[in-house]
């Protein structure tokens, strides 16, 4: 079988982790420094061949109502750009809280500030992916919730 490649978008650095072949456990891969389309392009285009990857799941960061805002837009644009550039299908998957669950665990295991700034972005990606496969690996979308009738009481 072939793995899911997990991606937590960020505009500096982009973490990303692998699944196994049988689409069960999520392992940290890296974090990557963006640098420039062409080589950013370069770059998954060959992981994506390495390890053997069919499906891109990328993290989309939503507020905790659901909406979606300027981050989660970001990251729709650039997982469209990287399914072209990979010719894969993109899936997104809701992100959040990743980032905060992965600084964690980073603090919790002793981590310096340093190496956490370095860790952070795979392990974030890494849970991200987790959470995608323990869901079923669902390749549709839930709608966002729906917003508050003005008029009603929470």
């Amino acid at each position: 079988m072939t793995r899911i490649l997990g991606i937590d978008f960020g505009t500096r650095r982009v973490g990303a982790s692998v699944s196994d072949p049988r689409r069960k456990i999520a392992t940290p891969l890296e974090g990557y420094e963006r640098k420039d389309q062409a080589q950013d392009a370069r770059h998954y285009r060959k992981i994506v061949l390495e390890h053997d990857i069919d499906l891109i799941v990328v993290g989309l960061p939503v507020h905790t109502s659901g909406q979606e805002g300027t981050a989660a837009k970001q990251a729709r644009a650039w997982g469209a750009w990287l399914g072209r550039e990979t010719c894969l299908k993109v899936v997104f998957h809701d992100e959040r809280y990743s980032t905060v669950d992965a600084e964690e665990k980073l603090i919790a295991a002793g981590v310096k500030r340093q190496g956490r700034k370095e860790r952070r972005d795979m392990l974030a990606a890494q849970i991200l992916l987790q959470d995608f496969l323990d869901a079923g690996c669902p390749e549709v979308e839930a709608p966002p919730p729906p917003l508050a009738d003005p008029g009603e009481t929470l």
